[in-house]
This record gives structure tokens, sequence and C-alpha cells, in this order.
């Protein structure tokens, strides 16, 4: 439901707050605080050095409370499965620290810091391809579910494709049916630029746009101009225009705003998909309308969202 009129009305919006400095001692991420950590999976040590001790660029731990564990057992048979049916959440949960200094946004990284993060984020993806999906995100603000300021992303690799993954799947599959092997995003990319209502900007590997029907104000996609189906494959990570779209942001609104991200590559049984990075602002709460109708209530319509973004 886009209600462009609600974004002016009063209390629309949170007011948003530059973050408060992280204070390295107390900052379980930092550089120096590696026993702080579960042991970890992997890091880049472009000087080398030992594991789990400093010197590292980009670290990857397990997560501490994970969601999803790995050789779960069966889940006991309820009696009435029709109607309590369960499976074990099998699957990966690994954390991702995307700089050894305590910064609390993407933001505070440089454009070359960012690439080499972005570079972190695809090889974490690729060691877990067999995976039926892959879902790497960052939380950034208490008010988008982040339990420590200190920046990082986190990665799920389950066993299954979760629903609305799955219903994704579907979509672009259908689509490729209906039009001989055309791919649902690509199209949507071409007639976007075609009518340049949405696009926010355009490089040579990637566009930007306030996504038609965005869920949220000021939600963005990031959509690479290649098509490619993996995030993960060689070619750009468009990190040049990741850097763009949340630097934007933190000028429309005076600071970095709290916002959930994630990069949509493909899951298991998608032949016809393009990989994206989606960016929701976390500008209010949902309520009654959101949570009990299932329906967003986007109070800035997308195309006054483009304008407004190209325009800071």
């Amino acid at each position: 439901m886009i209600a462009d009129d609600r974004g002016d009305r009063p209390g629309a919006f949170a007011a948003i707050a530059p973050q408060a400095a992280i204070d390295p001692s107390k900052d379980p991420f930092a550089e120096g605080s590696e026993a702080n950590t579960p042991p970890e999976l992997w890091a880049l040590r472009p000087d080398g050095g030992p594991a789990n001790g400093p010197g590292w660029q980009v670290r990857a731990v397990p997560n501490l409370y994970p969601a999803f564990a790995s050789d779960l057992p069966e889940s006991e048979v309820d009696p009435n499965p029709e109607l309590f049916n369960s499976r074990p959440a099998n699957g990966r949960h690994e954390v991702i620290i995307s700089s050894p200094r305590s910064i609390g946004s993407l933001t505070d990284l440089s454009a070359e810091e960012l690439a080499v993060l972005i570079g972190a984020w695809r090889q974490r993806l690729a060691a877990h391809s067999e995976s039926a999906c892959r879902h790497l995100f960052v939380n950034e603000g208490q008010a988008a579910g982040a339990s420590l300021p200190h920046s990082h992303a986190q990665l799920v690799a389950t066993d299954f494709v979760p629903r609305w993954v799955a219903a994704e799947r579907e979509a672009f599959s259908s689509y490729a049916e209906r039009t001989n092997g055309g791919k649902l995003l690509e199209a949507i990319l071409l007639e976007e630029v075609r009518r340049r209502e949405r696009v926010i900007a355009i490089d040579d590997d990637c566009v930007l746009l306030a996504p038609w029907a965005s869920a949220v104000a000021y939600q963005m996609m990031i959509v690479p101009r290649d098509g490619r189906e993996r995030f993960e494959a060689d070619g750009p990570g468009c990190s040049p225009m990741l850097g763009r779209a949340l630097h934007m942001l933190k000028e429309r609104f005076g600071a970095a705003p709290p916002l959930n991200l994630w990069i949509r590559t493909q899951p298991s049984g998608a032949d016809f998909w393009t990989w994206r990075i989606d960016i929701l602002p976390r500008l209010a709460q949902p309520a009654g309308i959101e949570l009990g109708l299932g329906l967003g209530v986007n109070p800035v319509a997308p195309e006054r969202a483009a304008s407004e973004l190209r325009d800071s």
C-alpha cells in the first residue's frame, strides 16, 4: 500500500541520531578481543599471522546464539502431524565482522574497505555453495534488530528453501516459461531504466532503484547489469554503488538510519535467477495493518523517494 500523504504526518518517522561511539575495550568484535568470540571459521589476513589473533581485515566466526545448527536430531512426530508438523532447523549460522575497528555502520568504511568486505561476503557465500539457500544480511542499529553495535553481517545457510524465497523462485520460473527463458529481474531493470521514474543511480556495473511497490519508505534495490545468478560468482560486486546508496540515506536523514540489508543470491532449483541487494531503512515500526493483514504501508512513494535520494 502506497500512502504517500502519510509521510508528512506528525511522528511519521522516528528521529535518527548519530550512533554513540563504541568503547573498544568493551567491544567483543574489536581487534585484540578475538578470545571473546568463538574460534574463527575464516579470516582475511593479508600479512599472515595465526588464527584467532590480531592482524585481520575481515573475520568470520560462528554465531554464539545460532538460529540454525548442523546435525540436529529428527523432530519427534506429533500425534496429529496434519496440524502440528515440524522438522529440524538444519543449517549454518555465522557472523562476518566488517572491520577490526569499532565502527557502527558500513558508512564508516572507506571505499577500499567496503570493496574488501564485499569480497569477503562473496567468499563466505561460496563456502556454503552446497546449501539449498544462503542468506547474507546486515542488521544495522537497534531498531533493525542489531544486538551488538559493531558493524557485522550474518550468514545463514539452510538445507531447505524458505517460503518467501521459494515464492520468488516460482515467480522467476513462471516468467521464464511465459517468455521462453526470459529473466524477470532483467526485464524489470530494462523497463525501469527506460521509464527513469524510480532509477536513483546507474554505473557501469549495476543500477540502484527505488523498487516498484516498495514495502517501506526509501527502500532501495541494487541490480547487476550483467544478469549473473550468483552474487559470489566472478564479476563486479557493485561495492561502489552500495557505498553510494548508504551515503545517500545518511545525507537524506543527517545520520545513518537503522536498516536491514540482504543479498538475494541464487537458491537451489532457480534456473533463471538474477542476484540483487535489498536495502530497507527502518524508519517506523510495523503495526496493526502490517502485522495483522500482512500489508506493507509505505508513506513515501518510491517515485518520490527516488527523486529525493537523487538530490541528496
